[in-house]
């Protein structure tokens, strides 16, 4: 499957499933499930059948049907949102070589972190500094290089089990994380920080995850001034080893997002701007798209 979520003005987040060219929303709650995350969580935690729960929503009349593009384009009453409305949101780093690499030519902290047994793992996001499809990601005011992190990202389950994938921007003041390693929380954690969508899919349809193609490009006033791709084959570490240090001494909420690392390095030269566009696609997951906004 593949679930979205879409809000009225002022409304709540209902949940959505992507079929195709067509959307099926749900007009009203069926069987305790409203959103996201009530879905997965029920899948999860009490073995709910997804597909036959699909069916006997439609057979009670619980969606409403509309067309991708409209939404994706926002022309209708119903907004895209966050895919899921995350309790937290964690973020991984130096999980690909070529991070290590950039982040510090090659030696110094980084590059032991990518050897080393325990990987980096961050607190990112509360919900309300999160992005869906469509809304501004940030650039902090006080930062020179503010760089797109695209990235594969992860739904957690209560107990570690993987519920879906997604696409995620780790939004990084870069020029602060290098001034100081003290100063990553700061360098990570602000209004419109990270981004994720525009769908979370079920592990069934995502296939391989080590073998995704990720792409993301920058546009400024229509003109590509990025572009750069990665393969999740590169990853240094397996998604199980991921969780399964995140959840060391920390029970993290079920839909908890786990970001798992960019291979993909926007260059010192090319920061993001006010007024940029980050796009981030994936063949099996599908195309995040974020203006850049001063904040």
């Amino acid at each position: 499957m593949k679930c979205l979520q879409v809000a009225a003005a002022g409304g709540a987040a209902r949940l959505g499933l992507l079929e195709g060219a067509r959307v099926h929303v749900l007009a009203k709650p069926h069987d305790g499930v409203a959103t996201t995350l009530d879905l997965l969580v029920a899948v999860d935690e009490r073995g709910l059948d997804a597909v036959s729960w699909r069916r006997a929503a439609e057979s009670a009349g619980a969606f409403e049907e509309m067309a991708w593009a409209d939404l994706a384009a926002g022309r209708l009453p119903s907004k895209l949102t966050v895919p899921l409305t995350p309790p937290e949101v964690w973020g991984a780093g130096v999980t690909y070589k070529r991070s290590a690499d950039f982040r510090e030519e090659g030696s110094g902290i980084y590059d032991k972190v990518y050897i080393a047994e325990r990987p980096e793992l961050f607190f990112k996001a509360s919900a309300a500094r999160c992005a869906g499809p469509g809304q501004p990601i940030g650039r902090r005011r006080d930062s020179s290089f503010t760089a797109t992190e695209p990235e594969l990202a992860i739904v957690v389950g209560r107990g570690g089990s993987i519920l879906g994938f997604t696409l995620a921007n780790d939004v990084s003041a870069w020029d602060i994380e290098r001034e100081n390693p003290l100063y990553l929380p700061q360098s990570k954690i602000y209004q419109g920080c990270f981004a994720f969508g525009p769908v979370i899919v079920t592990p069934d349809e995502v296939g391989d995850p080590y073998a995704l193609d990720l792409h993301c490009r920058v546009e400024r006033r229509g003109r590509e001034v990025f572009s750069g791709s990665a393969n999740t084959r590169q990853f240094k570490r397996r998604l199980p080893e991921l969780v399964e240090w995140l959840l060391r001494s920390n029970e993290v909420p079920a839909g908890t997002i786990l970001s798992t690392g960019t291979g993909i390095i926007q260059p010192m030269d090319v920061g993001l701007e006010e007024g940029d566009v980050v796009i981030i696609t994936c063949p099996q997951i599908g195309e995040l798209r974020n203006p850049v906004a001063l904040v």
